[in-house]
């Protein structure tokens, strides 16, 4: 029998787009709920336990809810919500980070999907740390300029409506008070002893991510080159599928931050000299950012090829 698949908040950016990447496929049954019916919280139960995985694209509260309507205890969980990312019952989903996440994934019963600022962070600083270059009490900086799809239908409207703010027109820094939702997940799954400065921007884009983690070589153990960084990324993530590092510096002395946009793999780029070093990771921000790597854990949790369709 095919795996059945339940996807609850469908309608959201992140579940649209999972069902995206669904909706087309014979290897799952794909179980949809009436649309008068979706937030019927008696028949989301039912489909609930009616699935093998579910996908949740719900508000955190909302997803802590859909997990204690479950009764069956065969019903698996992806959650794209920031709620049980830094809950040790939960499995974090990014498989190229060790051979024990991509392990804990397959045979999981609860995953949380990684956020989008989070991937491009962790998808440098976990290896950089787990190698010892980067050592854990680092002062860590990063920059991330995102699309605005990220942001859901209001903020889709927000950019694209005829009488929209002129200001929209330039970058937006947002999250000034430095305490951004992803902060926690990025210290817990990267094991890391000082909180980054992390300052998010909002670009007149409609998807694309690129964040920015910046070093200072000289307070590094060793005091690696930026050459040296990239060599070690390389090597790390040798043979991954969806992460890739490119050659030193890139392929010109400038980055677009919609490079990876309706891509679900990530790129990482790192440029810099002796001293200093920036490793900027570029992805779709609702690619490897959500729902493309939603899609990639629930194809490792069914024994699947992990590319099944993703675009690489």
């Amino acid at each position: 029998m095919k795996p059945v698949i339940y996807i609850d908040g469908k309608e959201g950016t992140t579940g649209l787009q999972i069902y995206e990447r669904l909706g087309s496929r014979d290897d799952i049954e794909l179980i949809l709920i009436d649309e008068d019916k979706r937030k019927d919280t008696d028949e989301r139960k039912k489909f609930i336990n009616a699935a093998d995985i579910v996908f949740l694209c719900l508000p955190d509260a909302a997803a802590k809810e859909a997990v204690s309507l479950c009764e069956n205890p065969n019903t698996r969980f992806i959650d794209a919500s920031t709620a049980h990312r830094t809950n040790p019952a939960w499995d974090y989903g990014f498989p190229e980070l060790s051979d024990e996440h991509r392990a804990a994934i397959k045979v999981s019963k609860r995953v949380a999907n990684p956020g989008c600022h989070a991937s491009g962070f962790i998808s440098s600083v976990y290896p950089l740390v787990k190698l010892g270059i980067v050592p854990a009490d680092y002062p860590l900086t990063c920059s991330s300029l995102t699309g605005y799809s990220g942001g859901g239908k209001k903020l889709i409207a927000e950019y694209e409506a005829s009488d929209r703010d002129p200001r929209h027109d330039s970058h937006r820094i947002y999250g000034t008070t430095l305490h951004h939702k992803h902060l926690p997940e990025m210290v817990h799954v990267c094991g890391l002893k000082a909180v980054p400065v992390f300052v998010p921007i909002l670009g007149d884009f409609y998807k694309g991510m690129a964040s920015t983690v910046m070093l200072h070589n000289k307070l590094l153990p060793g005091q690696p080159t930026a050459q040296d960084i990239c060599d070690q990324l390389t090597e790390y993530y040798a043979g991954q599928n969806l992460v890739h590092v490119a050659p030193f510096g890139g392929t010109e002395p400038v980055i677009y931050a919609s490079t990876m946009a309706g891509r679900d793999s990530l790129e990482l780029i790192v440029c810099g000299h002796e001293e200093q070093t920036i490793v900027t990771a570029l992805f779709d921000n609702l690619g490897k950012g959500a729902s493309g790597a939603a899609v990639q854990n629930m194809n490792l949790m069914l024994g699947f090829d992990e590319t099944t369709g993703l675009t690489k």
